[in-house]
């Protein structure tokens, strides 16, 4: 089966959920929303009944509902060796917890590969699910994020607030 695309309305924008028969292959931010204050409105609606995408959908709308932590669908991205383990050690970050791409760069065991960490994750596709918006500086400060800087806030408030009882981290 080819890659198929369905879209997805979530609180911070539409996602385009890439697909295959076997897995779910990217999540990406479709819109760039210039008030994210207010309420998203779908600018494309897609009925998609694959059993994958269900799947999906249903996951992600109980990650923003506040009731998931953590994701099991499957899914695959292709990167690098390089990329795959960084992406690997992303999904060991708990729910409403940060750590700095120092500290990643620590865990898969290349400190003098920060730069490189940094690419990694910012190549991610599997938004949310992999996520790589758990990734902060070392000064604790929000550092780029491909879905806009706004969403990773977003983000890490929400798995805060469901995650630790805090109402805002940033």
């Amino acid at each position: 089966m080819p890659i198929q695309i369905s879209f997805f309305n979530s609180p911070i924008g539409i996602l385009e959920i890439k697909f295959s028969e076997e897995s779910i292959n990217a999540i990406l931010f479709k819109t760039t929303l210039k008030n994210p204050g207010r309420d998203v409105q779908p600018v494309v609606t897609v009925e998609n009944s694959h059993p994958m995408i269900m799947e999906c959908e249903r996951q992600l709308q109980e990650y923003f509902d506040g009731v998931r932590r953590a994701f099991d669908f499957p899914f695959q991205q292709k990167g690098s060796a390089f990329q795959q383990q960084v992406w690997a050690e992303l999904l060991n970050i708990p729910f409403g917890k940060t750590i700095s791409y120092m500290e990643l760069s620590k865990r898969i065991k290349n400190v003098k590969a920060i730069r490189a960490v940094g690419t990694a994750n910012g190549s991610n596709a599997i938004s949310i699910v992999v996520p790589c918006h758990r990734v902060i500086g070392s000064n604790g400060d929000l550092t780029g994020y491909s879905g806009d800087l706004w969403r990773k806030k977003w983000l890490l408030n929400h798995e805060g607030k469901f995650g630790n009882g805090v109402q805002t981290l940033f």
